[in-house]
């Protein structure tokens, strides 16, 4: 069954998230609950379990119809950097221009235990990067400049009070 996703302010979305110790029925599951939530999502591409409230190493994504779980996912290795309008389902409606490096080498474990090393890069290396801050508890606020969190941050509650444009702001790199 779906879970609502988790928004700015909530406390879970600021801690760090345990590892999965074992993969079993519970994680699948889990795996199940969070493809549900994401799917009951408008634009969702990939989601963290803290985002419905979970605090366990697990993310989704579904770019192309190519649904896949990670669990305890990290990034070992990075490279190069890429600037894209960056947005969130926990900060709903924002899209911020973010430098990120734009490869990344992610090892993880799939749903049936198997260990996977991962090369990615662009719109899908930045992906499992923004996933991985949420597991630790790190949202795109904290990889603001000072001067671009605050205009961020200044949309956001003018997006959350119904007083923004009515459009959804890009906010340029700082």
């Amino acid at each position: 069954m779906a879970r609502s996703i988790r928004t700015f302010g909530d406390p879970v979305l600021k801690s760090k998230a345990a590892p999965i110790a074992t993969i079993d029925g519970k994680v699948a599951r889990l795996v199940d609950t969070m493809f549900e939530s994401l799917h009951a999502t408008d634009n969702g591409l990939a989601l963290a379990a803290p985002q419905i409230g979970i605090q366990k190493q697990v993310i989704v994504w579904d770019l192309d119809d190519e649904p896949m779980a990670l669990i305890n996912p990290e990034v070992v290795e990075s490279d190069g950097e890429w600037i894209y309008d960056e947005g969130c389902l926990s900060i709903p409606g924002l899209y911020v221009e973010m430098l990120r490096p734009n490869r990344v080498h992610v090892r993880a474990w799939t749903l049936d235990g198997r260990q996977v090393d991962l090369e990615a890069d662009e719109l899908m290396g930045r992906m499992f990067q923004h996933e991985i801050d949420h597991l630790q508890g790190v949202l795109m606020f904290d990889r603001m400049t000072p001067d671009q969190r605050r205009q961020a941050l200044a949309e956001y509650r003018q997006l959350q009070e119904g007083t923004a444009t009515g459009q959804t702001r890009r906010l340029p790199l700082a």
